[in-house]
């Protein structure tokens, strides 16, 4: 048995997804989130979408990891912990709501939202005034609702925090610092009801070698950036994965 058939990749297979999982990995150190969104994008044209799911939590638990060195210090943990009890609420809405609301038409409606508020935002558009307890709470809940129905769940709440005029770093550490907590959870409960198992884990490990790689390049990107251009690279980012994720889905029906 080769290591490529252990693997269940072909070498062409192994060598495009480990340069996704790269790509993901410096754009998740520069942004502090997007890491999902570039790989399911980019392994939707690879691997099933059943496997998809469990390399993909795997992955975010170790890329959350190298990012915490990078972010420590810059976490506002007021919001994170806010925004926690919105998406603890927000998250059985989203799964109930996913038994009447098709997936689809949701995600198809989310793209569209987020691509209209990321132009208002990139003309200039800002509110400092909603960034109390009761606007982090809530924000939560519609992530945790948007995760529930479509995975979406970290894009508005990037929205919201650039919406509230926040230092670039304290977004991409508070951002990370929300993601970690989350994906530890999700990577716990997945392992229990077996959807990540040793096996995936196994096959999962060459990945996860290339990311604190990424994580690096991507922090010497931010550190590079001026807040202007950090704002721009993420509104881009946005907007990028939302008219990919539109056509995909308009492709599929």
């Amino acid at each position: 048995m080769t290591f490529l058939t252990y693997f269940d990749f072909s070498l062409t297979e192994f060598l495009l997804i480990l340069f996704i999982v790269f790509i993901a990995s410096i754009i998740r150190g520069f942004n502090g989130f997007g890491f999902s969104a570039t790989c399911i994008s980019g392994f939707s044209f690879i691997l099933p979408a059943i496997q998809i799911v469990p390399i993909i939590l795997i992955l975010e638990v170790f890329i959350s990891i190298f990012m915490i060195p990078y972010i420590w210090n810059k976490i506002d943990w007021n919001f994170v912990f806010k925004l926690l009890i919105g998406i603890a609420f927000g998250s059985p809405i989203g799964l109930y709501l996913l038994k009447y609301l098709s997936p689809e038409t949701t995600h198809l409606s989310v793209c569209l939202i987020i691509i209209f508020f990321s132009i208002l935002l990139m003309k200039g558009y800002s509110n400092k005034n909603i960034n109390n307890d009761q606007s982090k709470i809530f924000i939560g809940v519609i992530s945790g609702t948007l995760n529930g129905l479509t995975t979406l769940g970290g894009m508005p709440v990037a929205l919201f925090l650039l919406v509230t005029s926040i230092q670039p770093a304290v977004i991409r550490g508070s951002l990370a610092a929300l993601f970690f907590l989350t994906d530890v959870y999700a990577f716990i409960l997945s392992f229990f009801v077996g959807i990540v198992d040793m096996t995936t884990i196994y096959r999962t490990l060459p990945l996860i070698l290339i990311l604190p790689i990424g994580v690096f390049f991507g922090n010497k990107f931010f550190i590079k950036s001026k807040e202007e251009l950090y704002r721009k690279v993420v509104f881009y980012f946005l907007i990028f994965i939302s008219i990919f994720g539109i056509l995909r889905i308009l492709g599929s029906i």
